[in-house]
């Protein structure tokens, strides 16, 4: 199918399965939705971190405990830096400043630090809420970025906009997940969050046709990829009156399955 990619369907086909393409949550208002309109509603990851091998990441020849600073922007990050440094068998320094993007990472930090003896920075949420506590210390350290294939954009823009004395150094890489056992198992309607959860369809099923599949995106990047490729997005968040997902679902869903 080669269209552009649009919003469209004025009276939709009813819809009975959808798939979403990420973890199954304890919680969500997908359940909600399910029981409503009496759906099957499968979870499946499309994309999924593994950690570069301490082997591998030798070949960079970068050495964590020659800088004095971390940054770290989440969990994935603190548990691979960590992970890096026991298999090199590298012991960071007690007098090591770690600065946290939150404080929900802040707070992972204690499964891997002794919190009291360490320096400690919090963020609200962006780099730029730690760019206060950042440039106080930019004249005596050496900040180290662990990071995955995809980089911190903001984070690397911000350091190097401001001359820090910085490296990244990736720790971890996103990759497609193995779709295989899909490959017989068609869906009313895929849910999509980002342009690797698109990048991993296609390199799982190259072939793949959209024909009577609605394509579920949300944001504007996942739109994007979507129209790369052809396809139509036939439902979309945000929009206008509308935030999240399951908003959009559940607009769809009263057209296309009225009770």
């Amino acid at each position: 199918m080669t269209v552009s990619a649009k919003v469209m369907e004025q009276s939709p086909k009813s819809v009975h399965t959808i798939l979403v393409s990420q973890p199954k949550p304890e919680r969500s208002p997908y359940y909600e939705l399910e029981k409503e309109y009496d759906l099957q509603i499968d979870w499946r990851p499309f994309i999924h971190v593994e950690g570069v091998s301490g082997k591998d990441f030798r070949k960079t020849r970068i050495k964590p405990d020659e800088y004095s600073a971390i940054i770290l922007t989440s969990k994935n990050a603190i548990d691979h830096f960590f992970r890096v440094c026991e298999e090199l068998r590298i012991k960071m320094s007690q007098d090591t400043k770690y600065f946290c993007l939150s404080e929900a990472i802040a707070n992972y930090l204690q499964k891997f630090i002794v919190y009291r003896k360490r320096k400690v920075f919090v963020g609200k949420r962006t780099i730029m809420d730690l760019a206060p506590a950042l440039k106080k210390h930019k004249a005596k350290e050496k900040f180290l970025l662990p990071c995955s294939n995809l980089g911190s954009k903001a984070v690397s823009n911000f350091l190097d906009e401001n001359d820090f004395d910085w490296k990244d150094a990736m720790m971890y890489e996103t990759v497609s997940s193995d779709l295989s056992d899909l490959s017989d198992v068609t869906y009313d309607v895929l849910v999509f969050f980002s342009p690797l959860g698109i990048q991993s369809l296609y390199d799982n099923f190259p072939d793949f046709k959209q024909n009577d599949t609605r394509i579920a995106v949300f944001g504007n990047s996942t739109s994007a990829a979507v129209e790369k490729r052809g396809l139509t997005i036939n439902i979309k968040a945000p929009a206008p009156g509308i935030r999240s997902m399951t908003g959009a679902l559940e607009e769809y869903l009263r057209r296309s399955n009225p009770s």
